[in-house]
């Protein structure tokens, strides 16, 4: 390893920056993690972490043990700059790239020729040439002198610490120059196939990668309608279709969650409004979805007779956006379960038990849950829920997979 490359320097230590810190830390790089929240900071400077997922633990116990993994609430000098902040989106469901620009603002006065700077964080297209310009303005002498380019991460969240080494991964350039640069480093960690590209078009990937999972489950949740007024199984249904050899539909469920399908196609409606009709369509499709489940279920309490006096108890099982996780960002269950607790009518018991605490929902024991529903409500298939009794139970089951 040559003495340019030696030190790291990663901003923000989330579900991405962490695993990709910890990574090449344990690869022998001397990583700076970067991150806004100090109990984040402490967590990981004591060899532990602030996020579920399989081996992560181990990796950055191991990392900060060999002295390679430190963590701070400021920047320090590196040679490669890694950004790998949340990108979200504003109430209009525009873009909202303030992280991005100000992990951007905050390394300029480290930066020196021959600086690598990665943009991991999806952003829509021309952000990266958007960061470039934010640094060339900050720091003029320093133009042409970077290598500056997008490599967006493509990992399962479960899986990401297998995915990040053996994913084919795309680096897209400024320039030409950045983008052979960054794919030599990239090289280093990565078995999967490193393809070179420009910074627009590796943008577009990521966001067409998300929205293509978007649009398919669009159809999914559409098909999983028509099949509750058909009175047919929808698992069925798809399991007989994707018999075909030419056909793969995805699964539906009470609508879709998480930082990259849930997010990642309003990018590419803000900026080309005109040319995305059926990416905006089915990006609603999948938001009504989740209103539609609510409707079902709040169709089936009035179905169950007690006194005035007493609420109808419903346990909600599961609230990440995906089963097996602790992930809650843009979790239709979640939604679900906030509007459900604004009926007077209903008492509410969450299941969640991939997480210990929550700030604004008491979360319930799943054997509790149910000896105490009047309705159980599948919305995530955990596979910790596969044991539970619910044929003892009306149940209403919005997951994917028939129990």
């Amino acid at each position: 390893m040559s003495e340019s490359e030696n030190k790291i320097c990663v901003l923000g230590l989330g579900y991405i920056g962490l695993p990709t810190a910890a990574l090449l830390a344990t690869k022998g790089y001397g990583v700076h993690g970067v991150d806004i929240r100090e109990d984040v900071v402490n967590i990981i400077n004591a060899g532990e972490i602030h996020i579920q997922e399989p081996e992560l633990d181990v990796f950055v116990k191991s990392a900060v043990q060999s002295g390679n993994l430190n963590a701070s609430l400021e920047v320090e000098a590196a040679n490669i700059f890694i950004i790998a902040v949340p990108t979200p989106f504003k109430q209009s469901f525009s873009p909202d790239l303030t992280y991005v620009y100000k992990a951007a603002r905050s390394i300029t006065p480290f930066l020196k020729k021959g600086n690598m700077i990665i943009v991991e964080s999806t952003c829509p297209v021309g952000s990266t040439e958007g960061v470039a310009d934010l640094l060339f303005k900050e720091r003029p002498e320093l133009k042409n002198h970077l290598h500056i380019a997008h490599c967006p991460e493509r990992v399962l969240p479960g899986r990401i610490m297998y995915e990040l080494v053996h994913n084919d991964r795309l680096v897209g350039g400024i320039n030409e120059d950045s983008t052979k640069e960054v794919a030599r480093f990239y090289r280093k960690f990565v078995s999967g196939e490193v393809v070179e590209t420009n910074a627009r078009t590796a943008e577009l990937a990521k966001l067409s990668e998300n929205i293509y999972r978007d649009v398919n489950i669009a159809l999914a949740n559409e098909l999983s309608i028509i099949c509750d007024d058909a009175g047919i199984d929808v698992g069925e249904l798809i399991t007989l279709a994707n018999r075909h050899p030419r056909v793969n539909f995805l699964a539906p469920g009470c609508g879709v969650g998480g930082h990259c399908i849930a997010v990642d196609p309003w990018f590419l409606i803000d900026s080309y409004p005109a040319h995305t009709k059926l990416i905006k369509l089915a990006r609603e499709r999948n938001r009504d979805k989740t209103a539609w489940v609510i409707e079902k279920i709040l169709s089936a309490t009035e179905g169950i007779k007690k006194d005035s006096s007493s609420m109808v108890k419903v346990a909600c099982m599961g609230l990440s956006y995906k089963p097996d996780v602790d992930d809650l960002r843009e979790s239709p269950a979640l939604e679900i379960v906030r509007e459900l607790k604004r009926n007077d009518k209903i008492k509410v018991l969450p299941v969640e038990p991939h997480i210990s605490s929550h700030p604004e929902i008491e979360l319930f024991d799943s054997l509790r849950a149910f000896e105490e529903a009047d309705l159980v409500v599948c919305l995530v298939n955990h596979k910790l829920f596969k044991n539970l009794p619910f044929d003892r139970k009306y149940t209403l089951n919005f997951t994917s997979l028939s129990r």
